[in-house]
């Protein structure tokens, strides 16, 4: 087995097992963490398929720019849960 196919195999588990996981986790903040890396890994994988126009896109807005909105959103519905209610 070659590293490259190696490397290709793991990246394929890795995505399987972070698209799982932030579909099924019951914390929210937990599962917008691994949005975030499932974004990354798909960057990475687009990258290996030699599409790096692709790879860039997804970096910033799969993963950057909607990660960073996910997480805003996730301190919005903490911090409502945290004020009494009137």
């Amino acid at each position: 087995m070659t590293p490259a196919l190696a490397f290709d195999l793991l990246l394929i588990a890795a995505l399987l097992w972070s698209a799982a996981r932030a579909l099924t986790i019951a914390d929210v903040f937990h599962a917008v963490v691994l949005f975030i890396v499932f974004g990354l890994l798909m960057a990475l994988a687009w990258a290996r398929l030699g599409a790096p126009d692709i790879a860039l896109a997804e970096a910033a807005i799969g993963a950057g720019l909607t990660g960073a909105l996910l997480l805003d959103a996730v301190g919005h519905l903490r911090a409502r849960q945290r004020e009494p209610e009137q």
